[in-house]
């Protein structure tokens, strides 16, 4: 028989359980409340996705004045913010080193690049030719504040294991080191470099056989934010792409849409582009445009020479094509993950279109032609080698002077967007006409991420201040620039500018100048074709000595008599193709000695053998 002992009455344990039961309810219900009420409340910083475009002039975009087609470029353009007074560096490397770290080149150790510095300049203070350490990237910013931080394509900033893109900040890396390469193959720019330099988190990597860069690079980007999607962290996205650099290499489906174009000449499409430019605000209605004195005249070329023109510019436009299908594909990526609306995007290119003929002597075209398939129905496909050359390059910086490497409009003033589709302070497809420079774009990005800068002290060592300015100002619609009247400086190559307010103090070195300074009103005459410096003396010598301040403080040194940077290319290539003769030379002499050595050897001991033979009898 089983005793029950009774404690407490039947209706008091009925309201206790009652009690704790609300209680406990209330409790369970108070919780995810709360949390998800943290969670709203808890600062969200902001990702970041870099769209460098490499060699794209001032109008290669659809919202600028391209024909061809950009599309997903053009969206972002029309959620946020278009500069149409943006400047970078007239080459690559000077200006990927100043939008990484807001530090002007001749600090940031790209005084001059690799394949364009005279034999002088090496080793002179400034000119390292690489990003130096006196530096601080973005990266390293953004993860020290607890991003992720990525990069994937172009890199042209150094290649020892100190200075790839992991060693400056970037958890996850594929990057080229050099300034071009195949986009079918791993190849490198055959002349150029001995191999394409292409490494994963500082170890050397091979492309697989599918490639095709701006595929890959996208594809590569989206594999490295969703493999650390678990932490919860923000990420920076920093995607390099090869287009348009040498060689010009598209899709043929891409090719083949720009099959019925460009067939007029690049006269037409430079004064089309102009037009276009006004029409979307990005220009002056009417601007005053000057013809290049390097711009061949389209009427004198052959029906061969022609038929080349049209084909390659048909695979320029095919090329960037492609390129804006990847960043749509991202940007399709970062809508399906719920990450695009709280994410920056910044496009930019890293300087003007590509002058260069890589075909204008005897001897590059000897060489190419035993290396590349050149007849004009390859133009732009596998195995192809192709360049623009001048004529279209000024059609791409439309209505600009110049191009890429010198100091003209055309070659140091590109395509800027700033979007943060979700965020309404920034949100509208807006133009901004004051003057940006590249570096500051690294100031805008840590203001609008909520991230620490530095002013020349980084984690207690001793490194250059940033010198470029927020533009969060003119995002908001801030007329005019940040910059007010302040001087700002620029050279490479012997190619300077300094701007204050609306003018602009420049020369040119040939061959698309004489090496004379000259003054010009950007705001009235973007084009540059009215040089003032006769009709305002007084600022003209005023703007002069602000450009020998600048000098004097960042340690620019004078260009040797008769430099050119074309030449200095042509002369670093002959070089580096001497190198690899050399060195094919050096591997056949082994081959052939050490086939010597084996053959003596081999001789010797069959005449061992064959003594052998004939004495053993009389033993």
């Amino acid at each position: 028989m089983v005793v029950r002992r009774r404690t407490t009455k039947p209706g008091r344990i009925g309201r206790s359980r009652r009690a704790a039961i609300i209680i406990l309810g209330a409790l369970i219900a108070a919780t995810p409340v709360q949390a998800q009420h943290t969670e709203q409340d808890a600062p969200r910083h902001p990702n970041i996705v870099i769209l460098v475009a490499d060699d794209w002039g001032f109008s290669d975009v659809g919202a600028f004045g391209a024909e061809f087609s950009t599309p997903n470029i053009d969206a972002l353009a029309y959620a946020g913010m278009r500069f149409s007074n943006f400047h970078v560096s007239g080459s690559c490397s000077p200006t990927r080193a100043m939008l990484l770290t807001g530090v002007m080149n001749h600090r940031n150790g790209l005084g001059n690049m690799p394949e364009t510095i005279p034999d002088a300049h090496r080793g002179k203070p400034g000119y390292d030719t690489v990003m130096n350490h006196r530096v601080v990237t973005i990266a390293q910013l953004l993860k020290a504040a607890g991003y992720r931080t990525y990069m994937t394509g172009k890199w042209h900033l150094g290649s020892d294991p100190t200075r790839l893109p992991h060693a400056r900040g970037y958890d996850r890396a594929f990057s080229l080191a050099d300034a071009g390469a195949d986009n079918f193959e791993q190849r490198p720019i055959e002349g150029m470099y001995d191999k394409a330099n292409w490494t994963e988190n500082g170890k050397p990597a091979t492309l697989p056989k599918n490639y095709y860069s701006s595929h890959f690079v996208v594809q590569r980007m989206i594999d490295y934010i969703e493999a650390d999607r678990k932490s919860g962290k923000p990420f920076l996205a920093s995607v390099n792409f090869l287009a348009n650099h040498i060689p010009i290499q598209a899709p043929d489906s891409d090719i083949a849409r720009y099959s019925a174009m460009y067939k007029e000449g690049w006269t037409a499409l430079r004064e089309a582009r102009a037009k276009r430019a006004a029409a979307l605000g990005v220009m002056p209605a009417g601007v005053p445009i000057v013809t290049m004195p390097t711009t061949p005249d389209w009427n004198k070329l052959g029906a061969d020479e022609r038929a080349a023109a049209v084909r390659v510019m048909q695979a320029y436009g095919g090329m960037a094509t492609a390129m804006d299908r990847e960043v749509g594909r991202l940007v399709a990526h970062l809508k399906a993950t719920d990450d695009y609306d709280n994410t920056i995007f910044v496009f930019l290119s890293d300087n003007g279109a590509e002058p260069t003929n890589p075909f204008h002597s005897l001897r590059n075209r000897l060489f190419l032609g035993l290396q590349y398939d050149l007849a004009t129905a390859n133009i732009g496909r596998r195995g192809s080698f192709a360049a623009i050359g001048p004529g279209w390059a000024s059609a791409a910086a439309s209505p600009l002077s110049g191009y890429k490497f010198s100091a003209a409009e055309g070659g140091l003033r590109v395509p800027l967007i700033i979007a943060w589709p979700g965020n309404a302070q920034f949100r509208g497809g807006g133009v901004s006409d004051g003057l940006a420079h590249v570096t500051d774009i690294l100031p805008t990005l840590t203001e609008l991420a909520g991230v620490p800068g530095h002013s020349g002290d980084w984690q207690g060592k001793a490194v250059e201040p940033v010198t470029g300015r927020s533009l969060v100002p003119m995002l908001k619609g801030q007329a005019g620039s940040v910059h007010g009247d302040a001087p700002l400086g620029y050279e490479l190559s012997g190619n300077a500018a300094l701007f204050r307010g609306d003018f602009k103090l420049v020369r040119n070195l040939a061959p698309t100048g004489d090496g004379q300074w000259r003054l010009y009103d950007l705001k009235n005459d973007p084009g540059e074709t009215r040089d003032l410096a006769a009709v305002q003396p007084d600022r003209f010598v005023a703007m002069t000595a602000d450009y020998r301040a600048y000098a004097k403080a960042n340690g620019v040194l004078d260009m040797p008599a008769g430099y050119t940077a074309d030449e200095q290319i042509n002369r670093y290539a002959f070089e580096q193709q001497g190198k690899k003769r050399l060195k094919q030379l050096g591997l056949w002499v082994g081959a052939a000695i050490a086939l010597l050595v084996g053959l003596v050897w081999g001789l010797r001991r069959w005449r061992r053998r064959q003594s052998a033979g004939r004495v053993s009898p009389l033993r």
